[in-house]
């Protein structure tokens, strides 16, 4: 238990340290589409959008490991556009490090019979601080027991604790039938996020995402749908890889997922994910549509389900047209959000 106990410090301590360079991913990429790419904004069947996404991560884990996203995008038809705005929020380490991110997103779509092509762009300020009253240091730990309560570190507090700076994304995204795609590049102008006076550039974040729609049974038999979606999604930032793929059965309001995810590097394995998500419809009111989503990540890796207790996610979701709206109705069928 005592080996358990220090093993699960260490990881406190230094896993914030290995992962502050990079982007966190959610597993319910499909609950948050304008963080996964900037040309989802607006990508949606009805004129307003809210979105929110909460992941606890390793929640067996002393320290917390939690991140959040909320959007709100309208579809602008008559202007072929979408507009947006999100909010992101990181906290890694007990209090050690907070990220706070507000970003505008705008989104220009092209459509067709039978093909829509969308180009976004996104933009703002992002807020970095770190406590340091929390961080703990080598002359503060006991070999044998670990961190010596009351002890106060010689180390050098740095001259600031707060840092804010401007983030701009870009992608696109293209639906050809029953199959969808896109390609997003996050952090463009490669930020300097370092609070010590050293340049710390933000590596830029690419990610990719292709997906087809399998219609298990026809339209004309089966009104509430029945499909199959495989799906796979793959980041890369710097010198750190994933991929994440699976698939989702979705029958009229519910959508059930499992899915694997590499992190492409030494350590292989990740997690395997299971997801169900529930639409509510109120079709009274021309679309209307209420989105529960939950998931869970079993830990495949080296560090073990036992060790992290795994990973929860939590999205919801409300689209709807607005009251009289010339729009209501008119959809080509091709929307993204069909693909989830």
């Amino acid at each position: 238990m005592m080996r358990r106990g220090i093993i699960l410090f260490w990881f406190a301590l230094v896993l914030p340290l290995m992962i502050s360079a990079q982007d966190h991913i959610y597993s319910q990429f499909y609950n948050a589409p304008v963080y996964l790419n900037p040309a989802l904004t607006g990508q949606f069947e009805g004129d307003i959008r809210f979105n929110a996404l909460y992941r606890n991560q390793w929640t067996g884990l002393a320290s917390d490991f939690s991140y959040m996203s909320a959007s709100g995008d309208l579809n602008l038809r008559r202007l072929n556009s979408g507009i947006g705005i999100i909010f992101n929020r990181s906290s890694e380490g007990t209090a050690y490090l907070v990220k706070n991110n507000i970003a505008v997103s705008y989104a220009y779509i092209i459509g067709g019979d039978d093909f829509a092509l969308s180009f976004g762009l996104q933009g703002g300020i992002t807020n970095q601080k770190l406590n340091w009253d929390k961080l703990v240091f080598g002359d503060q730990i006991d070999i044998n027991t670990g961190y010596i309560p009351g002890s106060i570190s010689g180390a050098e507090r740095p001259s600031i604790d707060s840092r804010y700076y401007f983030d701009s994304n870009a992608g696109a995204n293209l639906v050809v039938g029953k199959f969808m795609m896109g390609l997003a590049v996050h952090h463009l102008n490669r930020p300097d996020e370092s609070l010590s006076g050293f340049q710390a550039k933000l590596p830029m974040r690419i990610s990719g995402n292709l997906s087809y729609k399998l219609t298990l049974v026809p339209d004309e038999y089966d009104r509430d749908g029945n499909y199959l979606i495989p799906s796979i999604v793959a980041y890369k930032q710097g010198n750190v890889k994933s991929f994440s793929a699976g698939m989702q059965y979705k029958y009229a309001g519910i959508n059930a997922g499992i899915w694997y995810r590499n992190d492409g590097n030494s350590n292989g394995n990740d997690a395997i994910v299971f997801s169900v998500i529930f639409d509510i419809f109120n079709r009274r009111t021309n679309g209307e549509k209420f989105r529960l989503g939950i998931s869970h990540d079993a830990t495949t890796s080296k560090i073990n389900y036992t060790n992290t207790g795994g990973t929860s996610e939590i999205g919801v979701g409300y689209e709807k047209y607005f009251p009289n709206s010339s729009s209501g109705g008119r959809a080509n069928g091709l929307r993204c959000y069909d693909f989830y």
